[in-house]
């Protein structure tokens, strides 16, 4: 009887541990941050993108090269910042008209960190 107490215990053990990987995948949103500039706007590049935390995907996509993108998202100035979260644009960070991009690395991390905790 106590050896089946104990493989009870071990297999509902392991579907609550299941359970909660599942639920996990289910509530963690997938967080996207694609830059776009182009080849002439170089010198205003957003560097500190890349150093973003908790994003599935980061991109850079070049308007010059890519004119489909630029028509696509709608970018009327670079650079532009878009954040995505499961695949709908949340945000979008653009430059002013002197081409310089006037959010910050704090501003852009912190409204990824909102977009995840509004799951909870």
């Amino acid at each position: 009887m106590e050896k089946i107490d104990t493989t009870w215990r071990i297999f509902v053990g392991y579907m609550l541990v299941i359970f909660f990987m599942l639920l996990a995948n289910s509530v963690s949103a997938q967080i996207e941050v694609k830059q776009f500039n182009a080849g002439w706007n170089s010198a205003n590049n957003v560097d500190w993108v890349q150093k973003l935390s908790d994003c599935k995907t980061m991109s850079y996509i070049d308007i010059s090269k890519d004119k489909e993108a630029q028509k696509e998202y709608k970018i009327a100035v670079v650079p532009t910042i878009i954040i995505f979260k499961d695949g709908d644009e949340v945000a979008r960070f653009q430059a002013d008209l002197s081409f310089k991009m006037v959010a910050t690395r704090e501003e852009v991390q912190e409204e990824i960190d909102n977009q995840l905790m509004s799951d909870f």
